[in-house]
Protein backbone atom coordinates (compact mmCIF):
# COMPACT_ATOMS: atom_id res chain seq x y z
CA UNK A 1 0.00 0.00 0.00
CA UNK A 2 1.13 3.52 -0.75
CA UNK A 3 0.47 6.92 0.78
CA UNK A 4 -1.02 9.56 -1.54
CA UNK A 5 -0.08 13.22 -1.52
CA UNK A 6 -2.32 15.54 -3.55
CA UNK A 7 -0.29 18.56 -2.45
CA UNK A 8 2.97 16.82 -1.94
CA UNK A 9 6.13 18.33 -0.47
CA UNK A 10 8.73 15.68 -1.21
CA UNK A 11 11.11 14.53 1.45
CA UNK A 12 14.75 15.11 0.51
CA UNK A 13 17.68 13.22 1.92
CA UNK A 14 21.12 14.60 1.12
CA UNK A 15 22.68 11.99 -1.14
CA UNK A 16 25.96 11.98 -2.97
CA UNK A 17 25.74 13.10 -6.57
CA UNK A 18 24.94 10.17 -8.79
CA UNK A 19 26.82 9.85 -12.04
CA UNK A 20 27.88 7.55 -14.85
CA UNK A 21 31.53 8.14 -15.74
CA UNK A 22 32.33 4.63 -16.93
CA UNK A 23 30.03 2.85 -19.34
CA UNK A 24 29.10 4.02 -22.81
CA UNK A 25 26.55 5.90 -24.83
CA UNK A 26 23.33 3.91 -25.20
CA UNK A 27 22.01 3.09 -28.66
CA UNK A 28 19.13 5.36 -29.74
CA UNK A 29 15.69 4.10 -28.65
CA UNK A 30 17.22 1.09 -26.88
CA UNK A 31 15.95 1.98 -23.37
CA UNK A 32 12.43 3.12 -24.19
CA UNK A 33 10.94 2.81 -20.68
CA UNK A 34 13.38 5.32 -19.17
CA UNK A 35 11.93 8.77 -18.52
CA UNK A 36 13.53 12.06 -17.61
CA UNK A 37 12.13 14.04 -14.70
CA UNK A 38 12.67 17.70 -15.46
CA UNK A 39 11.95 20.98 -13.78
CA UNK A 40 9.39 23.20 -15.47
CA UNK A 41 12.35 25.19 -16.81
CA UNK A 42 13.52 22.05 -18.65
CA UNK A 43 16.44 21.04 -16.41
CA UNK A 44 16.87 17.29 -16.00
CA UNK A 45 17.15 16.27 -12.34
CA UNK A 46 16.23 12.59 -12.00
CA UNK A 47 15.28 9.44 -13.84
CA UNK A 48 12.31 7.10 -13.66
CA UNK A 49 10.70 4.13 -15.37
CA UNK A 50 7.37 4.02 -17.18
CA UNK A 51 5.51 1.02 -15.72
CA UNK A 52 2.04 1.90 -17.04
CA UNK A 53 0.88 4.51 -19.52
CA UNK A 54 -0.25 6.61 -16.53
CA UNK A 55 2.45 5.62 -14.02
CA UNK A 56 6.16 6.33 -13.47
CA UNK A 57 8.27 4.46 -10.91
CA UNK A 58 11.06 6.46 -9.26
CA UNK A 59 12.68 7.21 -5.88
CA UNK A 60 10.88 8.85 -2.94
CA UNK A 61 13.78 11.09 -1.92
CA UNK A 62 13.39 13.53 -4.81
CA UNK A 63 13.26 17.13 -3.65
CA UNK A 64 10.89 18.61 -6.22
CA UNK A 65 7.21 19.37 -5.68
CA UNK A 66 4.80 18.17 -8.33
CA UNK A 67 4.09 21.71 -9.54
CA UNK A 68 7.82 22.01 -10.35
CA UNK A 69 7.98 18.76 -12.31
CA UNK A 70 7.58 17.59 -15.91
CA UNK A 71 7.93 13.97 -17.04
CA UNK A 72 9.45 13.35 -20.47
CA UNK A 73 9.32 9.98 -22.24
CA UNK A 74 11.08 9.15 -25.50
CA UNK A 75 14.13 11.24 -24.60
CA UNK A 76 17.61 10.38 -25.87
CA UNK A 77 19.53 13.64 -26.06
CA UNK A 78 18.13 15.14 -22.91
CA UNK A 79 18.68 18.82 -23.68
CA UNK A 80 17.86 18.66 -27.39
CA UNK A 81 14.37 18.41 -28.90
CA UNK A 82 14.33 15.50 -31.35
CA UNK A 83 10.61 15.08 -32.04
CA UNK A 84 10.38 11.71 -30.25
CA UNK A 85 9.57 13.16 -26.82
CA UNK A 86 6.24 13.01 -24.99
CA UNK A 87 5.49 15.33 -22.09
CA UNK A 88 3.17 14.89 -19.11
CA UNK A 89 2.58 16.75 -15.88
CA UNK A 90 2.22 14.77 -12.64
CA UNK A 91 -1.27 14.44 -11.19
CA UNK A 92 -0.44 12.79 -7.87
CA UNK A 93 2.77 11.66 -6.13
CA UNK A 94 2.45 8.35 -4.28
CA UNK A 95 5.18 7.75 -1.67
CA UNK A 96 5.43 4.38 0.07
CA UNK A 97 4.37 4.69 3.74
CA UNK A 98 7.49 2.85 4.93
CA UNK A 99 9.79 5.41 3.35
CA UNK A 100 12.25 6.77 5.91
CA UNK A 101 14.31 9.74 4.79
CA UNK A 102 16.96 9.09 7.45
CA UNK A 103 17.63 5.47 6.47
CA UNK A 104 16.26 5.56 2.89
CA UNK A 105 14.29 2.41 3.59
CA UNK A 106 11.48 1.93 1.04
CA UNK A 107 12.85 4.74 -1.14
CA UNK A 108 10.22 4.26 -3.81
CA UNK A 109 7.53 6.47 -5.31
CA UNK A 110 4.91 6.33 -8.03
CA UNK A 111 3.92 9.34 -10.11
CA UNK A 112 0.43 9.34 -11.63
CA UNK A 113 0.43 11.32 -14.87
CA UNK A 114 -2.29 13.75 -15.92
CA UNK A 115 -2.35 12.22 -19.39
CA UNK A 116 -1.19 8.79 -20.60
CA UNK A 117 1.97 8.26 -22.58
CA UNK A 118 1.49 6.80 -26.05
CA UNK A 119 3.40 3.56 -26.57
CA UNK A 120 5.39 3.50 -29.80
CA UNK A 121 8.88 2.74 -31.13
CA UNK A 122 10.32 5.40 -28.79
CA UNK A 123 8.28 4.73 -25.63
CA UNK A 124 7.50 1.40 -23.95
CA UNK A 125 6.66 -0.03 -20.53
CA UNK A 126 9.23 -1.43 -18.11
CA UNK A 127 8.62 -5.06 -17.10
CA UNK A 128 8.58 -5.53 -13.32
CA UNK A 129 9.86 -8.61 -11.44
CA UNK A 130 7.64 -11.14 -9.74
CA UNK A 131 6.96 -10.48 -6.07
CA UNK A 132 9.71 -11.67 -3.76
CA UNK A 133 12.15 -12.67 -6.49
CA UNK A 134 15.79 -11.72 -6.18
CA UNK A 135 19.00 -11.61 -8.20
CA UNK A 136 22.01 -13.74 -7.31
CA UNK A 137 25.35 -12.25 -6.26
CA UNK A 138 27.54 -11.57 -9.26
CA UNK A 139 24.64 -11.40 -11.69
CA UNK A 140 25.35 -8.55 -14.10
CA UNK A 141 22.68 -5.86 -14.39
CA UNK A 142 22.44 -2.52 -16.17
CA UNK A 143 21.96 1.08 -15.04
CA UNK A 144 21.18 3.94 -17.43
CA UNK A 145 20.69 7.66 -17.20
CA UNK A 146 21.91 11.18 -17.74
CA UNK A 147 23.89 11.42 -14.48
CA UNK A 148 26.96 13.61 -13.95
CA UNK A 149 29.81 12.51 -16.20
CA UNK A 150 32.84 13.02 -13.95
CA UNK A 151 33.82 12.31 -10.37
CA UNK A 152 33.96 16.04 -9.70
CA UNK A 153 30.45 16.56 -11.03
CA UNK A 154 30.99 17.98 -14.50
CA UNK A 155 28.04 18.34 -16.84
CA UNK A 156 24.95 16.23 -17.25
CA UNK A 157 25.65 14.40 -20.52
CA UNK A 158 23.41 15.29 -23.43
CA UNK A 159 23.12 11.70 -24.64
CA UNK A 160 21.81 8.76 -22.60
CA UNK A 161 24.54 6.60 -21.08
CA UNK A 162 24.49 3.07 -19.70
CA UNK A 163 26.79 0.83 -17.65
CA UNK A 164 26.76 -2.77 -16.39
CA UNK A 165 27.21 -3.64 -12.71
CA UNK A 166 27.19 -6.94 -10.76
CA UNK A 167 24.96 -7.62 -7.77
CA UNK A 168 26.69 -7.61 -4.36
CA UNK A 169 25.23 -9.84 -1.66
CA UNK A 170 23.35 -8.22 1.22
CA UNK A 171 25.64 -10.01 3.68
CA UNK A 172 28.72 -8.49 2.07
CA UNK A 173 27.11 -5.06 1.75
CA UNK A 174 25.97 -5.18 5.38
CA UNK A 175 29.32 -6.25 6.81
CA UNK A 176 30.99 -4.25 9.56
CA UNK A 177 33.55 -2.77 7.15
CA UNK A 178 30.85 -1.73 4.68
CA UNK A 179 27.37 -0.41 5.50
CA UNK A 180 27.42 -2.14 8.90
CA UNK A 181 23.82 -3.32 9.08
CA UNK A 182 22.20 -0.32 7.40
CA UNK A 183 21.08 -2.26 4.33
CA UNK A 184 17.46 -3.31 4.88
CA UNK A 185 15.53 -6.13 3.23
CA UNK A 186 14.10 -3.50 0.89
CA UNK A 187 17.50 -2.69 -0.63
CA UNK A 188 19.88 -4.19 -3.21
CA UNK A 189 23.61 -3.48 -3.55
CA UNK A 190 25.48 -3.48 -6.86
CA UNK A 191 28.90 -2.42 -8.12
CA UNK A 192 32.34 -3.60 -9.19
CA UNK A 193 35.13 -4.51 -6.81
CA UNK A 194 38.85 -4.82 -7.64
CA UNK A 195 39.48 -5.83 -11.22
CA UNK A 196 35.88 -5.43 -12.30
CA UNK A 197 34.90 -4.56 -15.84
CA UNK A 198 35.50 -0.89 -16.69
CA UNK A 199 37.19 -0.28 -13.34
CA UNK A 200 40.10 2.14 -13.54
CA UNK A 201 41.11 1.67 -9.91
CA UNK A 202 40.47 -0.96 -7.28
CA UNK A 203 37.32 -0.88 -5.22
CA UNK A 204 33.73 0.18 -5.73
CA UNK A 205 33.21 3.38 -7.67
CA UNK A 206 30.08 5.44 -8.18
CA UNK A 207 31.10 6.02 -11.78
CA UNK A 208 30.53 2.32 -12.33
CA UNK A 209 27.42 1.98 -10.23
CA UNK A 210 24.64 4.36 -10.88
CA UNK A 211 22.85 6.52 -13.37
CA UNK A 212 20.29 9.07 -12.33
CA UNK A 213 18.69 8.99 -8.93
CA UNK A 214 15.32 7.27 -9.32
CA UNK A 215 16.40 5.46 -12.48
CA UNK A 216 16.23 1.70 -13.05
CA UNK A 217 18.56 -1.18 -12.22
CA UNK A 218 17.67 -3.72 -14.90
CA UNK A 219 18.43 -7.43 -14.54
CA UNK A 220 17.23 -9.96 -17.12
CA UNK A 221 15.19 -7.19 -18.77
CA UNK A 222 13.19 -6.46 -15.63
CA UNK A 223 13.38 -3.51 -13.23
CA UNK A 224 14.78 -5.03 -10.04
CA UNK A 225 16.06 -1.80 -8.49
CA UNK A 226 15.55 1.95 -8.25
CA UNK A 227 18.69 4.07 -7.87
CA UNK A 228 18.62 5.22 -4.24
CA UNK A 229 21.81 6.12 -2.37
CA UNK A 230 25.47 5.47 -1.66
CA UNK A 231 28.43 6.56 0.41
CA UNK A 232 30.54 8.54 -2.03
CA UNK A 233 33.15 7.64 -4.61
CA UNK A 234 36.49 5.92 -4.43
CA UNK A 235 35.96 3.71 -1.38
CA UNK A 236 36.43 0.00 -2.00
CA UNK A 237 33.98 -0.91 0.76
CA UNK A 238 30.80 0.77 -0.45
CA UNK A 239 28.79 -0.29 -3.53
CA UNK A 240 25.72 1.57 -4.74
CA UNK A 241 22.37 0.96 -3.06
CA UNK A 242 19.07 0.46 -4.86
CA UNK A 243 15.49 0.01 -3.69
CA UNK A 244 14.43 -3.62 -4.26
CA UNK A 245 11.38 -3.36 -6.52
CA UNK A 246 10.27 -6.98 -6.01
CA UNK A 247 9.61 -6.16 -2.34
CA UNK A 248 6.79 -3.87 -3.46
CA UNK A 249 4.39 -6.06 -5.47
CA UNK A 250 2.53 -5.04 -8.60
CA UNK A 251 -0.83 -5.11 -6.84
CA UNK A 252 0.28 -2.05 -4.86
CA UNK A 253 0.31 -0.09 -8.10
CA UNK A 254 -3.18 -1.27 -8.96
CA UNK A 255 -4.40 -0.56 -5.43
CA UNK A 256 -3.00 2.94 -5.59
CA UNK A 257 -4.65 3.45 -8.97
CA UNK A 258 -8.03 2.31 -7.68
CA UNK A 259 -7.80 4.50 -4.59
CA UNK A 260 -6.86 7.52 -6.64
CA UNK A 261 -9.81 7.00 -8.97
CA UNK A 262 -12.09 7.17 -5.93
CA UNK A 263 -10.83 10.68 -5.20
CA UNK A 264 -12.33 12.08 -8.39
Amino acid sequence: MFVMYKHSILHFYHLWKIRIVGGHTAAPNSIRYLVSLKSTSGQHFCGGSLVHRYWVLTAAHLKYKKIQMMIVAGDYKVNIFEGTEQYAKPRILVIHPLYNRSTNNADIMLIKLRAPMVLNKYVSLAPLPRQGTGVAEGHVCRVSGWGYNSLEGGQVPVTLRTVTVPIVSTARCNSSDSFNGNITANMICAGYSTGGKDSRKSGFYCDLLQGDSGGPLVCDRRIYGVVSWGNGCGDAKFPGVYTAVSRFPKFSIMLASNLIQQLH
